[in-house]
């Protein structure tokens, strides 16, 4: 009787020691790196909020933001397995995703998939005051700064100069603008010493780079005209009207028409789907969190979860908005 008294507590041992075992074996951990963009810019902010939420709220993830040269940078950073998760223009994304556009020519990055749209990215405009600079179109014969090399910035600034007969691309045809390829810092740096005429930057409002310069009283923001700005939306539909509100920025008395473009956070088909479920509904239940990092991202509810999105969505996203009540569409499912 002694034997088998003493076998059971054995054999209860160790199906209570099981389940421990069990669970430490099945516990996953997961290293993130979030690509942004330039410091200068709302992406780095926004990226290193994201980075913390997810890093303290989540059992098992450990994850930091990186800087660089923004979305074409995240894109080729994210096909290489080198970070997981990217923020980016959907223009850009629709283009790499596709492969048309800047991409043209490159194999598409059909594994590329959306997890939500973060906010709106709004198209500065921004002129020296006494360069008699009054339309975009005035740039004509001057210098400007479009943003670094092949920077989602920089294409922004190529499509919507277009539209204004105006090229700065050697390998495009008559060149008609005096280009210098810097970040947003860099521009708002030769802007103060007088050494461009004006800058395009493309970001969130507001932003800090953008801050700095008007406060500094030697530059203004500009706007577009109405026609422009149609013309714009019909060739690049992923562009649409924004007005920048009279006092968003220091100096700004009036209100700002031009142009914007949504924000996504995207990933790769073949990141783990409970992992973006967990990470999309951390974000969206921390969202204080992100908003005190960045104003713009008061935007960044789940109702604006899919404005703008031109990609297809990854699943593990699809399941947590779908328990939130918001129908993805067909389009951004892939069967």
């Amino acid at each position: 009787m002694k034997k088998v008294f003493i076998a059971a507590l054995v054999v209860l041992a160790l199906v209570l020691a099981a389940g421990p075992m069990t669970g430490t074996a099945d516990a996953k951990t997961y290293r993130i790196n979030l690509a942004t963009a330039t410091t200068g810019g709302a992406y780095y902010p926004i990226g290193n909020a994201m980075a913390s939420i997810w890093g303290k709220n989540l059992e098992g993830v450990r994850a930091s933001a990186q800087s660089t040269a923004g979305t074409p940078q995240n894109v080729e950073l994210m096909r290489d397995g080198e970070v997981q998760i990217a923020i980016g223009q959907n223009g850009i994304c629709y283009y790499a995703y596709n492969g048309k556009g800047t991409y043209e020519g490159k194999p598409p990055y059909t594994d590329m998939r959306g997890m939500f749209v973060l906010y709106p990215n709004v198209m500065h405009w921004i002129v020296r005051k006494g360069a008699g600079i009054n339309s975009v179109a005035d740039f004509k014969g001057k210098k400007f700064v479009p943003g670094q090399v092949a920077s989602a910035t920089e294409v922004n600034s190529r499509e919507m100069m277009e539209v204004y007969g105006l090229n700065y691309m050697k390998d495009q045809g008559e060149v008609n603008v005096n280009a210098d390829f810097v970040g947003y810092n860099e521009a708002v740096d030769l802007m103060k010493n007088n050494q461009t005429d004006g800058t395009h930057i493309a970001g969130g409002v507001p932003t800090a780079s953008i801050i700095d310069v008007l406060s500094s009283g030697t530059a203004e923001l500009m706007s577009m005209e109405p026609d422009k700005i149609q013309e714009i939306v019909t060739k690049f539909p992923w562009y649409f009207p924004f007005t920048i509100k009279a006092g968003s920025y220091p100096n700004q008395e009036k209100d700002i028409e031009t142009l914007a473009l949504a924000n996504i956070l995207f990933t790769d088909a073949k990141i783990d789907e409970e992992l973006i479920y967990m990470l999309t509904k951390a974000t969206y239940e921390h969202h204080d969190d992100l908003v005190m990092a960045h104003k713009a991202t008061v935007y960044t509810v789940i109702e604006n979860s899919l404005k703008g999105m031109t990609i297809p969505m990854h699943a593990g996203s699809i399941r947590y908005l779908t328990e939130k009540g918001i129908t993805v569409p067909d389009n951004l499912i892939v069967k």
